[in-house]
């Protein structure tokens, strides 16, 4: 069972992601408890006791965040279950996916073509919309090169370790 201080945890993380985002609280609540809990693998059905929610409230959570590619299922061989953990391979995950302001500098573009004959100061919000998306597009590959360059940094000196015995690993396991 989760220790009263990783619920506490996942309450604030459904709170900040119900504030800030506009996600369900059980969404947040999901999220924040499969950043703390151990083993980083949890069943729908592991996660419903912990959080004290309805096994569809988590089943409805879970597909909400796969879709913004935050976790990922899966299922070992021989398992009739799935198991559900924060995918930190997605690009999406970290901010780096760029197709969606490549989209939404397409969508300012599209809008400029509709203001093609307004004056400058009607088309100004799209106009910094549009460079605004152009400049993420160019600057974000290279963010993630540098973060991808110090994450190994850091999983060389164990600061990223998943092994609880790991001597760097702060907190119990």
């Amino acid at each position: 069972m989760p220790s009263d201080a990783e619920i506490t945890f996942a309450d604030h993380a459904g709170r900040l992601y119900a504030r800030r985002y506009g996600m369900a609280p059980v969404v947040g609540r999901l999220l924040g408890y499969l950043m703390v809990c151990w083993p980083r693998e949890q069943s729908i059905s592991e996660l419903a006791e912990a959080l004290l929610a309805s096994r569809s409230a988590i089943a409805g959570a879970v597909s909400t965040l796969e879709s913004l590619g935050l976790v990922r299922r899966s299922r070992a061989a021989g398992e009739r279950m799935d198991r559900v953990s924060i995918d930190r391979t997605s690009r999406r995950a970290w901010g780096f996916d760029v197709s969606e302001y490549r989209e939404q500098g397409e969508l300012a573009r599209e809008g400029l073509e509709v203001l093609a004959d307004a004056p400058p100061e009607r088309r100004a919000v799209l106009l910094e919309f549009a460079a605004f998306a152009d400049f993420l597009v160019e600057r974000l590959p290279l963010l993630e090169q540098e973060w991808n360059a110090h994450r190994e940094s850091l999983n060389l000196a164990g600061e990223l370790s998943d092994d609880p015995s790991h001597p760097n690993r702060q907190g119990d396991a």
